[in-house]
């Protein structure tokens, strides 16, 4: 019987190959295959006599009673290849396709891999390389922007195991004001902006939800006091008003904004709009429209835009937007070259 501590990987790769019609696998092709996984992970090898053996235990009737059949392909080789191809010593359910799909997950899950706060990724892409027996494309056809020095990362795992398990945290933080506060937190959401992350949770110091940037938590610790549960906001809409993460006071109502883009910007802005409100008002004279609560965020993204960018309406804003224009001007007037 061909079982060791490496026998089902080896049968898992080898029912992946039986499956695939969509390639041949001669016996060497099998024995690179196995070795490819053997080799990353425990350092060791096989021959073809292991892999002759697999075949003939698999093909077994007390074991598997795998269908396994070899078509000639040369004349002088052989590949091998389940008769069914619905047949699967694992009763797998995913398909060749479906592992492809997922090898480009595994590719994407790698775009965090390294980072100190996401060490616990590295168990989680393991597991899926060996239980399917997949590993990413060599070929790297893909790339996220991914700034792995930011500030704050080393407390992400931390913050998200606090915030599954409703644990409540005592918080270390200083804004951007330099005041440094020690806050009590029910933390209940975690976003990613602008490749930043940030915290959200119900402060008990100021009996409210807070936001909290992950670079300007100094330091954060489990607390034994009782957890507090969220039964009041869904994070699933929580930003659908606003652009970003901060999330005004009540009195700040929702907005409708005219844009207007230069001919060379509004191509891009109607391929990415800006918020999940935008509707094209005038097609020829490049007016969009979005309905949010103005925040700072609002204000970076129709600054980004300049000199692309008029506010339309409402009036107040494109006075205050104005005002800003004309202040900032002011300081490059004033220099003295």
């Amino acid at each position: 019987m061909a079982t060791n501590k490496n026998a089902q990987l080896r049968y898992q790769i080898l029912d992946r190959c039986f499956s695939d019609f969509t390639h041949r696998y001669t016996i060497d092709d099998l024995i690179d295959k196995i070795n490819e996984r053997l080799e990353d992970l425990y350092g060791t090898q096989i021959g073809v006599r292991q892999v002759r053996d697999d075949i003939k235990y698999m093909r077994d009737r007390v074991a598997y009673n795998a269908p396994i059949k070899a078509y000639p392909l040369d004349g002088k080789r052989c590949y091998y290849r389940y008769t069914d191809p619905d047949f699967s010593i694992f009763k797998n359910e995913l398909s060749v396709e479906d592992v492809n799909n997922l090898r480009s997950t595994i590719e994407m899950l790698k775009r965090y891999r390294g980072i100190p706060a996401n060490a616990w990724l590295e168990e989680v892409i393991s597991n899926l390389e060996y239980r399917f027996g997949v590993k990413p494309n060599a070929e790297n056809v893909i790339s996220f922007e991914q700034n792995e020095r930011l500030k704050g990362l080393e407390h992400l795992s931390g913050l998200i195991d606090a915030t599954v398990h409703h644990k409540t945290l005592e918080i270390d933080y200083r804004p951007y004001n330099g005041k440094e506060y020690h806050d009590t937190l029910y933390p209940y959401y975690l976003k990613e902006y602008n490749s930043r992350w940030f915290l959200l949770g119900f402060c008990v110091e100021t009996n409210r939800i807070e936001n909290m940037a992950l670079d300007r938590i100094l330091k954060f610790s489990v607390s034994c006091k009782p957890f507090k549960e969220n039964k009041t906001i869904d994070f699933s809409t929580y930003f659908d008003d606003v652009i970003g993460v901060t999330i005004p006071s009540e009195e700040v109502k929702v907005e409708t904004i005219q844009l207007r883009f230069s001919d060379q910007r509004f191509p891009y802005v109607k391929s990415k709009p800006i918020h999940r409100s935008q509707e094209i008002i005038d097609d020829k004279q490049n007016i969009i429209q979005i309905k949010v609560r103005p925040n700072r965020e609002l204000n970076q993204v129709v600054f980004s835009f300049l000199p692309d960018i008029e506010v339309l309406s409402p009036a107040w804003y494109r006075q205050e937007v104005e005002n800003q224009i004309k202040e900032n001007l002011q300081k490059y007037l004033s220099v003295n070259l």
